[in-house]
């Protein structure tokens, strides 16, 4: 693989409306409006991870108080999320930070090209808000045991962990950890369904990120460009 315009998971794509309700590109629209009408401080951008967060508790108790706007599409591949960065969903915007968050749903890409399409979007962040700074999160376990999709979020994680400085505004934030317990399994207390998250288990991601988002809010502008250099 030679580029990023070889890698399938770094080719732009809008979700195919197979359902025949124009569901997910209605989200894409209301995303697009809300550009229009908000002013973000963090913006929020991926997949079902992302959109879940804000039925919790956690949202409104630490991150709506930071001005920030989630705009998550459950299913989402960071070919979709690519797309949507593409068509309008920065329009108007220009947030001090952006999380990214996505790649699980990735499962006709190997790990190196997840974690490119990945380094593809931040690319795009980093050129469209080059005044921002981008958190990427790694991928979670997944699955109750032991199990292939584990292995290869966690190569993802590797790669990402190895490339995303090079960009220099990135910065990864990597929590994993925090969900296999001693003897490989992962609890239903901290994802219902061993993918997604419970109110416990976003708490693991949201304080590490929290602190982080903090961090980078509270710099003076003069540290915010120095940092960017």
């Amino acid at each position: 693989m030679s580029g990023e315009d070889l890698n399938p998971a770094a080719v732009a794509l809008p979700v195919e409306d197979v359902h025949g309700d124009g569901r997910w590109m209605s989200q894409h629209t209301r995303f697009k409006q809300e550009c229009k009408d908000a002013e973000p401080d963090v913006l929020f951008v991926g997949d079902s991870m992302v959109q879940l967060m804000q039925q919790y508790e956690i949202w409104r108790e630490l991150f709506s108080p930071l001005h920030a706007l989630s705009f998550g599409i459950g299913g989402d591949t960071t070919c979709n999320v690519l797309w949507r960065l593409q068509n309008g969903e920065l329009e108007n915007i220009r947030p001090k930070v952006v999380v990214l968050w996505v790649g699980t749903n990735n499962y006709e890409h190997t790990a190196e090209q997840v974690a490119r399409g990945i380094l593809a979007i931040a690319q795009l962040l980093t050129s469209r808000l080059p005044k921002a700074k981008i958190i990427v999160l790694g991928l979670l376990p997944r699955g109750e045991h032991p199990n292939r999709l584990r292995e290869k979020n966690a190569a993802v994680n590797g790669f990402l962990h190895s490339w995303l400085p090079r960009l220099g505004q990135a910065q990864f934030l990597d929590v994993s950890r925090e969900f296999v317990q001693s003897d490989g399994t992962i609890s239903s207390h901290d994802m219902f369904d061993f993918l997604h998250l419970t109110s416990a288990g976003y708490h693991n991601v949201a304080k590490p990120l929290c602190d982080l988002l903090l961090q980078i809010l509270e710099e003076t502008p003069e540290e915010r460009r120095a940092s960017l250099v």
